[in-house]
């Protein structure tokens, strides 16, 4: 009996040893800022000082108040809709073409992930150099103007990043394609080859109902992800032209930083997470609805 206690506790000793510094981690970065933000949220604090006065709903009906963040809002929803379908769509034929028998697919698959190693805001900084330099040299080259002054438009420039957000994670959702592409088993594929299936027969009947899972994964990383972007639109284009292409995490930090409303920006970002939370989580149930219902 003594000795299934002393094996119990080294058993406990040795789970709090592994899981307790990433449990104080958490609270310490996510879970106590998560909770402050929230209290100062309904006060007047002006990130300075110690005083924070009770107000109410007060900040938060100034942040819906806010024409700039229902624009960021709108911008976001927008850019996040051709983000998730540009990064899906790429994701997954990559995913194809290096899962075929190939000498080369596990350095293109290496080449493709690359991308993703890459800082956003070093990522942000690279675009902005080939938008603004390389793009405006082969504008005047080819005398084709629309190439030239690619940021300074909010067209080109929402299309911008669209472009640095798909270059960056169609390799990372690519990976998650391969590992569901790698569970269909290969008789399934040759059985309907040889009924005379042709490709897209193949890959809608049997291939997207057997990655389902990945399907639910790759949508829950991308659709959070574009939501939160932050450091690319920072490095990009920095909201502009004007706050054309300003995004809700950048809407929040300029609020905060700019010009120095930390009440009003905490108020948006309780508002920002509840949004991204129930967004993410509808879409988890959708998914995992249609995987058991397949």
């Amino acid at each position: 009996m003594t000795s299934k206690i002393k094996t119990k506790r080294k058993h406990n000793m040795t789970f709090w040893f592994f899981v307790g510094p990433s449990l104080i981690a958490f609270c310490l970065v996510v879970l106590i800022p998560l909770i402050l933000g929230i209290y100062y949220s309904f006060t007047d604090w002006n990130g300075i000082g110690s005083s924070a006065n009770f107000t109410g709903f007060e900040n938060y009906i100034k942040a819906f108040s806010d024409e700039g963040f229902r624009n960021a809002f709108f911008f976001t929803v927008k850019f996040t809709i051709a983000s998730v379908l540009a990064i899906n769509t790429i994701g997954f034929f990559l995913a194809l073409l290096v899962t075929r028998e190939s000498k080369i697919s596990n350095l293109l698959r290496t080449i493709f992930f690359m991308p993703n190693l890459i800082g956003g805001l070093i990522l942000g900084f690279i675009w902005q150099f080939i938008f603004v330099n390389v793009f405006n040299s082969i504008g005047q080259s080819l005398g084709q103007e629309w190439m030239m002054g690619w940021l300074s438009n909010s067209t080109t420039g929402f299309w911008g990043m669209v472009i640095i957000m798909a270059w960056q994670m169609a390799g990372y959702v690519m990976v998650i394609y391969i590992a569901g592409l790698q569970n269909v088993p290969p008789e399934l594929n040759e059985a309907a080859k040889i009924d005379g299936a042709s490709l897209w027969q193949r890959v809608r009947l049997i291939t997207f109902p057997m990655i389902r899972p990945a399907f639910t994964i790759s949508l829950f990383l991308t659709l959070s992800n574009s939501f939160k972007l932050f450091d690319q639109n920072l490095a990009l284009t920095n909201g502009g032209p004007g706050d054309a292409t300003q995004m809700l995490a950048l809407n929040i930090y300029k609020t905060a930083f700019s010009y120095n409303k930390m009440n009003i920006a905490q108020a948006k970002a309780v508002i920002f997470f509840i949004l991204v939370a129930v967004i993410t989580l509808v879409q988890v149930y959708i998914t995992k609805k249609d995987e058991v219902e397949a």
